[in-house]
């Protein structure tokens, strides 16, 4: 079906989507039709001026007015467009007409979330109709969970085929939230039972792949020369999202295992990591405190620029099998933000750009976009690296 645009962004004067709308500006092909979309037409325009500055000779992006409490709007949007991205969290509270709207218009849809029980309920609720419509619907296309997800592929690729594989990974980084990241992470503490029930319900229609097995390693790895530290299990959609992955590519092999932790190198670090989390939860349960916690942060603030720069991570990844071990990196800089947004805009060029596998309905990164996406990511900062190779 003939679009109006190629690309569009939805949620663009928030924070993060600021941010992407600066990204594309300077770094889309000059003949992409794109356009910024949100609530506040007077906010857009402000944004397409700032744009302007940035990139003077680049073609101004159209603006659209949407709103996420207004349905109608959102379906308009997702019938103009071939691809849309979205900003606009908490995913559990504002995403799901989007959703919807995309799935039924069979328009590509991408967004920056890392709330499990919503890209659950989204499963069971559009991904027939998205396969039907060969729309494609991506989840978690930032530093949640592109790094671990393609970091994982690009490993995989390297360790013999046919074989049980185990990898895991190991994060460290430094950056800081913004409220929009605030809100979600305590929207999803709040509530542990709809996250169990969202999976459980998931379970029931998914299935597992035939003839293979693959499982998430949740054993402990105290300590690992690799990330030079002590390491925890980190509770994140990461781990989830690298598994779907493994059940949908038969590269991945008959039995696959992955773990999935957070590195600090002084051991102090990590149990004051660990002590906060758990306050953070145990604080997300009373209605008054995550009150509290969320008047820290308005939605649409975030780090200062100077904050952005001095923003860096670096994953580890090491797979084994089949007598060969493989150490990888992932790296890029400020994790939030600066290189999520960054990663969010080649997702969604890639989804439009590229030569891509056949796939439809809820996929991941690796199955929508795989080594696509990884030759893209450079130009966003993120580098995939090979550590070493070792033959039993």
């Amino acid at each position: 079906m003939p679009r109006d645009y190629d690309l569009v962004l939805f949620g663009a004067t928030g924070y993060t989507g600021s941010l992407t709308a600066e990204y594309l500006a300077t770094h889309a092909p000059r003949e992409l039709r794109w356009a910024i979309a949100g609530r506040s037409t007077e906010k857009l325009a402000a944004l397409r001026s700032q744009l302007a500055e940035v990139a003077p000779d680049r073609p101004e992006p159209a603006l659209l007015r949407a709103d996420a409490d207004d349905p109608t709007t959102l379906q308009d949007l997702a019938a103009s467009a071939r691809v849309i991205a979205t900003t606009v969290g908490p995913y559990a509270q504002y995403g799901e007409p989007l959703v919807a709207a995309c799935a039924s218009a069979g328009t590509d849809y991408l967004d920056l979330c890392g709330e499990p029980a919503f890209v659950d309920r989204m499963y069971v609720r559009h991904h027939a109709t998205a396969q039907r419509t060969g729309a494609r619907l991506v989840h978690a296309c930032g530093f949640e969970s592109i790094p671990y997800d393609l970091g994982v592929l690009f490993t995989v690729h390297r360790l013999p085929e046919g074989v049980p594989l185990h990898v895991e990974s190991f994060v460290r980084a430094r950056g800081s939230a913004s409220g929009g990241t605030l809100s979600s992470a305590l929207g999803a503490f709040a509530d542990a039972t709809a996250m169990t029930t969202a999976a459980r319900e998931r379970r029931a229609v998914e299935g597992r792949p035939q003839g293979r097995r693959v499982r998430i390693d949740r054993r402990g790895v105290p300590r690992t020369r690799l990330a030079r530290g002590w390491t925890l299990p980190v509770p994140t959609l990461d781990p989830q999202v690298v598994a779907r992955s493994a059940a949908a590519l038969e590269r991945y092999g008959p039995d696959f295992s992955y773990g999935h932790y957070a590195a600090f190198r002084r051991l102090p670090s990590a149990v004051a990591a660990a002590g906060g989390a758990a306050g953070v939860m145990a604080a997300a349960q009373v209605p008054a405190i995550r009150r509290r916690l969320l008047s820290l942060r308005a939605p649409g603030d975030g780090p200062s620029r100077q904050q952005l720069a001095q923003g860096w991570f670096t994953v580890h990844v090491v797979g084994s099998g089949g007598g060969r071990r493989v150490r990888a990196l992932v790296s890029g800089g400020e994790p939030g933000y600066g290189a999520t947004s960054g990663m969010l805009a080649e997702a969604a060029l890639c989804l439009h750009e590229d030569a891509l596998p056949e796939t439809s309905g809820q996929v991941t990164t690796a199955t929508a976009m795989g080594d696509a996406l990884i030759a893209r990511l450079p130009r966003a900062g993120v580098e995939f690296r090979v550590l070493g190779v070792l033959e039993d």
